[in-house]
């Protein structure tokens, strides 16, 4: 999502990307429960004070619970961090792949340019082709205009595009070696380019086939189920019909972090909070277009 200059009291209070839609069903539940509590206690009935309260403001409790949280959200944002890094690294490789193609490579015929220009596009294709291999999408129409329709057709059948695409690119570059429109050394160079973004599309791969361990998940959101629905049962005795709303509260700061930490650890999907890869694609592949119409003094 890109960055906008707004009101600080505007963002505070916007909803779209945030968790409250996420968190709102586990909010009424815990506020609700805080209600009963209240209504309850209100009409003179004995609730257990004395051993859910002494659970509430146990330190090993809260010290469980912190860290369980800390390590949660740590977790998930290097994982969010890592994606980043790794995509800030394909772009960086395919602008200085896409650069030694147009400088390097001699033009001996004029169908070397439409090559030259046909492999710089495949570039912007490795990139949109890791995108919706890491959405889980099928090929789509975002590559018609960047491929041949051979290979368009081809890539539809093929189990890993990104990688299909790469060897294209690699292709490219032996053959312009075998002409002699490059040299060994500028071969060798384009090539740890190429390496490097494939790399880069295997970690991203690594990122999301190595989820958070589900038990540590389970037991986390346990653990939080456990403290809000107790915290009432502290707090009615001093708040009274303030129970409700102040639970509330506590159970949005917590469930929200919770929520967000779920949200950012898989960064290449389609929600708000994810990277926001299809501007990253979309920004590379303006740019590799200017690259490679961009006039060189003779």
């Amino acid at each position: 999502m890109i960055l906008e200059k707004r009101n600080w009291l505007q963002v505070a209070l916007q909803i779209k990307g945030s968790v409250v839609p996420a968190i709102f069903p586990r909010l009424i539940l815990c506020s609700g429960l805080g209600l009963i509590i209240s209504v309850i206690h209100h009409y003179g009935y004995n609730l257990p004070q004395q051993i859910f309260s002494s659970v509430i403001t146990n330190v090993a409790y809260n010290l469980v619970l912190g860290l369980l949280m800390v390590f949660r959200t740590n977790t998930a944002y290097s994982r969010y961090w890592e994606g980043r890094q790794i995509w800030g690294t394909i772009v960086i490789n395919s602008l200085n792949l896409g650069r030694k193609i147009r400088l390097f490579i001699i033009d001996k015929e004029s169908s070397d340019l439409d090559q030259k220009a046909a492999a710089i596009k495949m570039l912007s294709a490795f990139a949109i082709a890791t995108k919706l291999k890491l959405r889980r999408l099928p090929v789509n129409h975002e590559l018609a205009d960047l491929l041949t329709p051979s290979q368009y057709l081809e890539l539809q059948d093929t189990n890993s595009p990104p990688l299909k695409i790469a060897l294209w690119i690699g292709d490219y570059l032996k053959q312009q070696q075998n002409q002699d429109h490059i040299t060994i050394l500028e071969l060798i160079s384009m090539n740890t380019a190429l390496d490097k973004m494939v790399e880069g599309f295997i970690g991203c791969e690594r990122i999301l086939t190595t989820p958070v361990p589900l038990a540590y998940t389970i037991y986390l959101k346990r653990v939080l189920l456990i403290y809000c629905l107790i915290l009432p049962l502290q707090l009615v005795y001093s708040l009274d019909w303030w129970t409700a709303p102040i639970v509330a509260i506590i159970s949005f700061i917590l469930l929200g972090v919770e929520e967000i930490a779920h949200q950012i650890e898989n960064p290449f999907g389609l929600e708000p909070n994810d990277l926001p890869v299809d501007q990253i694609c979309s920004k590379l592949t303006t740019n590799l277009e200017d690259l490679m119409t961009a006039n060189l003094k003779p």
